[in-house]
């Protein structure tokens, strides 16, 4: 029970890596707000986590500012306070060479990763910084840490959301607030079940080229899983883990060089 009785967000936490992340946070004693954009699915989630009244859905879009900031302001009126941020929700669409790329669809990319991490964390600071205690975590990638061609809007988002994270962390470091970021190699989400083959299309290989790609460039030769993902993220929550702010955590097979 290393998060007993703390209080976490997870946005895009009612599938894949958000979904394994608020599993192991209650498994480990926390009341966990679970962010997504379908009420049905919102619904299934808790039924699934069995939380009881330490979980709750909160429905909203995290492109959208008010509703980044009525997630956070809601998860403090449940429960009193809030500890442990995810900032979970991303991916990526329309993936193209840049050649061929359409700028709104990039745009929209980065409002997706980049502007929904930095809304929630600016709100769930003003909270953090006066309680004197607090953990960000934001959702890289592997792809954060080098490129792939056919993916520069996911690719430039997880980027940018290192940076984001490194900076944070020494902003907020004197109030016991820490910031970082896991970085995942690929993970057979159903995400990227539906995502995966546009980006394959992109790079000019198949869905089974690209799997096989990721599994090749790693040094455990398979697929990362969820759970290997959420082992980090309670790690990173932990009071102990007060000491570990400003880095980028790879969960990638060791596919990335640092």
């Amino acid at each position: 029970m290393q998060l007993q009785d703390k209080v976490a967000l997870v946005t895009g936490g009612t599938a894949g890596i958000g979904r394994g992340i608020a599993a192991a946070y209650l498994r480990e004693g926390a009341m966990v707000a679970v962010n997504g954009r379908r009420q049905e699915k919102g619904e299934e989630t808790l039924a699934v986590l069995g939380g009881g009244d330490r979980a709750v859905f909160l429905q909203g879009d995290v492109m959208q500012e008010d509703d980044v900031n009525r997630l956070v302001d809601a998860t403090v009126e449940r429960f009193g306070r809030i500890d442990i941020l995810v900032n979970n929700a991303g991916g990526g669409w329309g993936h193209k060479n840049v050649v061929d790329a359409d700028a709104a669809t990039f745009e929209a990319v980065l409002r997706f990763n980049v502007m929904s991490t930095f809304w929630a964390t600016k709100r769930a600071l003003h909270h953090m910084i006066p309680q004197r205690f607090g953990r960000i975590i934001n959702m890289s990638s592997v792809e954060g840490k080098h490129g792939k061609g056919g993916i520069s809007s996911y690719v430039t988002s997880k980027h940018a959301i290192n940076g984001f994270t490194k900076s944070v962390a020494r902003e907020v470091a004197e109030h016991n607030v820490t910031c970082n970021a896991l970085c995942p190699g690929l993970i057979m989400t159903d995400i990227f079940r539906e995502t995966g083959p546009s980006a394959a299309e992109a790079m000019g290989i198949t869905f089974e080229e690209l799997i096989e790609l990721f599994t090749s460039e790693s040094a455990i030769k398979r697929t990362n899983t969820v759970e290997e993902v959420a082992a980090v993220a309670v790690l990173l929550a932990t009071d102990v883990a007060a000491g570990l702010t400003g880095s980028l955590y790879n969960v990638d097979g060791g596919t990335a060089a640092y």
